[in-house]
């Protein structure tokens, strides 16, 4: 049998890959393509402006409510497990000692970003809802979801930690840099591209979760939320409800249209704020 040459190998290696990139990327625009051709004719200004209806109606109403409890659960959520999640990364990846100990929180943090997000819910509903009386609301769901996503940030952002060179750390340390002096302005600066997927792969969980804020947030609330404690529902939630219990399928595909331009409205701030973080860093 004749061997196949290295460089052909080569080639149908970036072969294989260009036909997987292309197959998803296709996939995502078709995808897309047809929630904008089926919702876009729905959203106008009441649609954008008035509160959702409950009941099995023609009508199922606007998504004011929905906009407002998608934006309160991402702020809260980040603003809860972001810090948490970087700072326990940073600590695994400079700190930890490579131990037993350290295996096993590892392992326990992979296991339980592989669990699934209803048992997160179930958690949230009997320690949030139940147990510290937060009732069914929007802080409710936002504590959950930082349960949810916070193995994925620590992992995340101590692999990328873990990825920048070790010759940038002696070097500072041999300009006399303390250990937090280098990991502030040599460790993060070059490991900001990775810390960022960690948070818009949290932002899209975030967004796009609706199992465990089903049983935590009390979405079929149909009122404008005034507060974390009050309950209301996300943009994703809202596409659930808009389909079973409004048995509205035009207005689920606007709010699916709603639900994707926040996403990359929110991705696209994340991305601008990191990169005016790192010129500030770089002193540009």
């Amino acid at each position: 049998m004749i061997g196949i040459s290295p460089k052909r190998t080569q080639w149908i290696a970036f072969g294989l890959c260009w036909a997987a990139a292309i197959v998803a990327i296709a996939a995502m625009i078709i995808i897309i393509a047809y929630v904008f051709i089926k919702g876009l004719g729905v959203i106008d200004w009441n649609f954008l402006s008035s509160d959702p209806k409950g009941g099995l109606g023609a009508d199922s109403g606007g998504i004011r409510t929905s906009i407002a409890g998608t934006l309160w659960t991402v702020v809260l959520t980040l603003g809860m497990a972001a810090p948490v999640g970087i700072g326990a990364g940073i600590y695994m990846a400079e700190y930890a000692r490579d131990n037993w100990f350290t295996a096993a929180i590892r392992w326990v943090i992979e296991t339980l970003a592989g669990i699934p997000s209803i048992l997160f819910g179930l958690f949230g509903f009997a320690l949030f809802v139940m147990a510290l009386s937060l009732r069914m609301s929007i802080l409710a769901g936002s504590l959950t979801l930082a349960c949810l996503v916070l193995p994925t940030i620590i992992r995340t952002t101590e692999e990328a930690v873990k990825a920048v060179p070790r010759s940038f750390r002696e070097a500072s340390y041999a300009l006399g840099a303390t250990k937090w002096q280098t990991i502030r302005h040599v460790v993060l600066a070059s490991a900001m591209p990775g810390i960022v997927t960690a948070v818009i792969l949290a932002l899209g969980r975030i967004v796009g979760e609706t199992a465990c804020l089903y049983v935590t947030m009390g979405g079929s609330g149909l009122n404008f939320p005034d507060s974390p404690f009050d309950p209301g529902r996300t943009l994703s939630l809202d596409v659930l409800y808009r389909l079973f219990e409004a048995n509205d399928a035009r207005a689920a595909f606007g709010a699916g249209v709603m639900l994707i331009i926040t996403i990359l409205i929110i991705n696209g701030l994340t991305r601008w704020i990191s990169n005016r973080w790192m010129a500030r860093m770089h002193g540009r």
